[in-house]
């Protein structure tokens, strides 16, 4: 029990640091993000807020709220592998889009435009970091993320001679 408490932790932990790295790419950088970069903020949000839910509640809530990390996790596989793709045919460019305007008036764009705002356009060619794209970083982490919550989501008690045990 106490280790998969630990592993959301970790997992919400991550989340904050990967939405701290793409604030500052943006305002330090300068890389305005697409609707695209947008969704996988969205996502990983999701993924942070339901794994810190997580970590509170009692097991079956726990299973529960760590599902909900889950599907947010391969929501934003989703979105990063469409990213992917515009990336390797820049002439699919998601641009501007009436996603891009649904974005923009959604309450978090409003309220918080300076994170949540879709200015730029997706098939940008950022200069790589490490190796791999925005995206591909993103990609990396979400399916981190994924592993992650569906362990802690699959994960059974054990028996022993004791009583359960987690």
């Amino acid at each position: 029990m106490r280790s998969s408490k630990l592993v959301l932790l970790a997992v919400a932990a991550s989340c904050l640091a990967v939405l701290a790295a793409a604030m500052y790419l943006q305002l330090v950088e300068q890389m305005l993000p697409c609707p695209l970069c947008v969704l996988q903020r969205y996502a990983f949000l999701g993924i942070g807020l339901f794994a810190l839910l997580a970590a509170v509640l009692p097991e079956k809530g726990r299973r529960v709220a760590a599902g909900l990390s889950f599907a947010s996790a391969l929501a934003g596989i989703g979105v990063a592998g469409k990213h992917l793709y515009v990336l390797a045919n820049p002439q699919l460019s998601c641009g501007i889009d009436p996603l891009e305007t649904g974005l923009n008036k959604i309450f978090l764009s409003v309220w918080w435009p300076d994170f949540f705002r879709a200015d730029g356009l997706c098939d940008t060619p950022y200069e790589p970091i490490l190796g791999l794209s925005i995206p591909g970083w993103a990609m990396v982490w979400f399916l981190i993320c994924a592993v992650a919550t569906a362990s802690v989501m699959l994960q059974r008690k054990r028996s022993s001679i004791f009583g359960d045990r987690r």
